[in-house]
């Protein structure tokens, strides 16, 4: 495992370790398998950013369940989102009266994930919940709150594990913060 990785010229240090993901995903799937024992939930993965995520506590989830994705676009090729959201892959399920978890792997200012929340409603879903591995509460500009998280972070630029720079480095096994961030906390679950 390495300690630092180099993308874009620009140092990324280690901020958590495949080992610490993968017992945090096992403890949150344990969690959703209780909630949901008696119910078949659809996990609807939020693409291109969760889709380690979602394969790793999916792989985890022992009660029936349906699988389905979004795709929507808000970052592009930039370290900071764009203030816009736009849908690039909806729904092939049917959400009415069903039970919802979106899977995500960040959510940090919040707009996606309340755009996503919109737009599920609107078909009346029998519950909405969410999940993430990643949340940055102190910059969240949402007034719900989160259902399952897997750690919160403070407001760095994150890789890894999922997480991209310009669409690159979404295969490291671990996750790595901007080198010289402000902020040294480690995260907490």
């Amino acid at each position: 495992m390495n300690d630092h990785v180099i993308v874009n010229n620009e140092r990324f240090d280690l901020y958590l370790s495949e080992e610490q993901i993968h017992r945090r995903v096992r403890e949150l799937a344990g969690q959703l398998n209780e909630d949901y024992k008696d119910n078949v939930p659809i996990f609807i993965g939020i693409l291109n950013g969760s889709f380690i995520f979602f394969a790793d506590l999916i792989r985890q989830i022992t009660v029936d369940c349906e699988v389905d994705f979004l795709k929507l676009s808000s970052y592009g090729d930039a370290k900071i989102s764009a203030g816009q959201v736009r849908l690039l892959k909806d729904l092939n399920c049917q959400v009415e009266g069903r039970d919802i978890v979106v899977v995500e792997d960040i959510v940090d200012s919040g707009l996606s994930i309340d755009f996503i929340k919109k737009l599920i409603s609107r078909e009346n879903p029998r519950s909405f919940r969410v999940v993430t591995l990643l949340f940055k509460k102190s910059v969240s500009k949402i007034d719900f709150p989160l259902d399952y998280v897997g750690f919160e972070i403070p407001p760095e630029f994150v890789i890894g594990y999922g997480l991209d720079y310009a669409q690159k480095v979404r295969n490291l096994r671990s996750i790595y913060r901007l080198s010289g961030s402000k902020n040294q906390e480690k995260p907490r679950s």
